[in-house]
């Protein structure tokens, strides 16, 4: 007989054990006819709120429920009591033949519920009880003999097992014999073969859990910062540069220090301020390297006590110096400044990077702190950067995610096509917030493979609070510095080795968190 399951459930009784091992060796001649079922609990019993058959046999005569009791069994006045292997001793009224009717009772109103009548009727139904470790005279008015099988009779368990399905046969005058296809739906019903799929929805959940935890790891970096009055801190994308940006601004200007936190993209300065404005001080402005002069004047600052700049790669050029050098107490030289950058692949994307400018910064001697932990992408993102732009985006990653879906399309029109079905298996059958996802071009939207599609064209102000009902969309540079949950790259060319547009590449990609589709355009 095959048992399901094929070792027994966690249980203390060992007269189950036994039981179960010597149902496994009963109808060895007729194969997989024979099914048996331990510790099934229906899920509609009438009056129990846990029930459980500690048997359900199942063959081509009918389906049957097997009581087990253990140890010594009496009956005395209406009361059964059960002496264990310890010696401890239980009651009940309800009594062993009664409680193997009311389970069986509440397996057919479980199989009512799920199987056609033209199906469950070709069984005949019937219960016994097994008690292995006792000899038990058959006498009562609420049980038969037939229902017992005892020490004795547990010897050959198989042939008591035969006389019980007998027994109910008899008892209802209909012949019945459950065909294979009758056997095959009622084994189904009773334990079904289930795959649960993961939605990319609990995958992507999971990567924004251990982003969070990598972020926060990243704070013990914020006193090696602070304690050295010039750093240059160089990481990939991903590596924490934005948040540990803002960690030194709240700690600066938490010392009321007069501090500027800069940037060149004015998305990503509208960013840093929603993300400061939980904890904004008077002596802190956020600003573009272009605005930083008319800051301060609405200020009343004549220079800033500390400076901050974040994606400093897009602000080396000496004009850019010669405008922070003089509007920070002490100069670039003297005074107190943190810069964040990353040279790899960004550089000139929104603008040149002047050699002659990096190396005069680097000439100051500041202090170098890289970053080589990725804490923002999943390990398959980071994984496909690496390999197919060359790109160092630190280490470890965010763990385990949704594989990077690549995609390559010959015509504009297929590339929409191939679109808008990607937002639909993001958001409609991954279970993805619309506003989580975001479309990366490197044009404009009337200009993109997207034109036509319903999405939320991003700007500075959107950015910092995107639509939660629409799917965004953003030009790859204006994005620069920005992330999100899921993004979708179109309008670009597969990547080529010293190809032109592996910044745009590098950028899009790197901004997907948890979930990256990429829809290559073959150029």
């Amino acid at each position: 007989m095959r048992m399901i399951p094929d070792a027994p459930h966690h249980t203390g009784s060992p007269a189950e054990k036994r039981v179960f091992d010597r149902l496994r060796l009963a109808f060895a001649d007729v194969g997989e006819d024979y099914l048996a079922y331990h510790s099934l609990r229906p899920t509609r019993h009438p009056v129990k709120r846990f029930p459980e058959a500690d048997f359900l046999i199942v063959g081509p005569e009918g389906l049957y429920v097997l009581e087990v009791k253990g140890g010594a069994v009496s009956h005395e006045a209406g009361v059964w009591r059960y002496r264990d292997r310890h010696g401890v001793v239980g009651q009940s009224r309800e009594g062993p033949f009664r409680q193997a009717e009311s389970a069986l009772h509440g397996v057919l109103a479980d199989l009512r519920a799920r199987l056609p009548d033209d199906v469950l009727g070709q069984f005949h139904r019937g219960y016994g009880v097994v008690m292995p470790d006792c000899t038990f005279p058959a006498v009562g008015l609420e049980w038969d003999p037939a229902l017992l099988a005892d020490c004795h009779a547990f010897r050959d368990l198989e042939g008591w097992l035969r006389a019980l399905f007998r027994h109910w046969r008899q008892r209802d005058s209909r012949f019945r014999r459950a065909d294979p296809a009758a056997r095959a739906a009622l084994a189904a019903c009773l334990s079904p073969t289930v795959t649960g799929q993961v939605p990319l929805l609990a995958e992507s959940l999971t990567v924004e859990e251990r982003v969070m935890d990598l972020t926060r790891d990243q704070q013990q970096l914020v006193a090696v910062l602070a304690a050295n009055p010039r750093v240059i801190c160089e990481g990939g994308a991903g590596t924490g540069k934005t948040f540990l940006a803002l960690e030194l601004a709240r700690r600066w200007s938490a010392d009321g220090c007069r501090v500027g936190l800069v940037c060149r993209s004015p998305w990503l300065r509208r960013y840093l301020a929603v993300q400061v404005a939980r904890w904004a001080s008077p002596s802190l402005l956020v600003a573009t390297v272009a605005g930083l002069a008319s800051a301060c004047r609405r200020a009343g600052v004549a220079q800033l006590d500390g400076l901050i700049v974040d994606e400093g790669q897009d602000l080396l050029a000496s004009s850019v110096l010669a405008t922070l050098d003089g509007l920070l107490a002490g100069g670039l030289a003297n005074g107190r400044w943190c810069w964040f950058q990353d040279s790899n692949n960004q550089s000139g994307l929104l603008g040149e990077c002047d050699p002659a400018a990096q190396a005069w910064l680097a000439g100051l001697a500041p202090t170098r702190v890289p970053l080589t932990v990725n804490c923002r992408n999943s390990l398959p993102i980071l994984t496909r950067v690496q390999q197919d732009l060359g790109a160092d985006m630190g280490v470890r990653g965010a763990g385990a995610g949704p594989a990077v879906r690549l995609w390559r399309e010959a015509s504009r029109a297929a590339a929409t096509a191939r679109l808008w079905a990607e937002i639909r298996a993001l958001v409609e059958e991954g279970g993805l917030a619309p506003g989580a996802v975001t479309v990366l071009s490197p044009h404009g939207l009337t200009a993109s493979c997207a034109a036509g599609l319903d999405l939320a064209v991003l700007d500075e102000y959107a950015v910092a609070a995107p639509p939660g009902d629409r799917v965004g969309f953003a030009r790859i540079d204006e994005f620069k510095g920005l992330e999100s949950e899921a993004v979708i790259v179109v309008d670009l060319p597969v990547p080529r080795r010293g190809g032109g547009s592996l910044a745009l590449h590098y950028v899009a990609m790197s901004r997907a968190r948890a979930v990256l589709s990429v829809i290559y355009l073959d150029d």
